[in-house]
């Protein structure tokens, strides 16, 4: 079992970064939320810079990532489900 030194390390790892905080909480305070939105609610971020955080933390499951099957692209994120363990 990792320290708890261990667990903080890998935590702030996971959510380092300039806007990853600002982003979980918006995806938690307006879930579900699309991509212009949370631009919106963020304020002065590029659209790469968003993208490439959105993706970071979807790799690292923080993220969830809806695609609706329809024209034009309809793209949601959100939070998983909170009863994971």
């Amino acid at each position: 079992m990792p320290s708890s030194k261990e667990r903080g390390t890998a935590t702030r790892s996971l959510i380092s970064g300039k806007h990853k905080m600002v982003i979980l909480y918006c995806l938690m305070e307006y879930q579900p939320v699309r991509f212009n939105e949370l631009k919106r609610y963020l304020g002065k971020i590029s659209d790469k810079t968003l993208s490439q955080n959105l993706k970071e933390l979807e790799g690292d499951e923080l993220v969830r990532r809806k695609v609706y099957p329809q024209i034009p692209p309809k793209v949601e994120h959100s939070l998983p489900n909170q009863n994971r363990q």
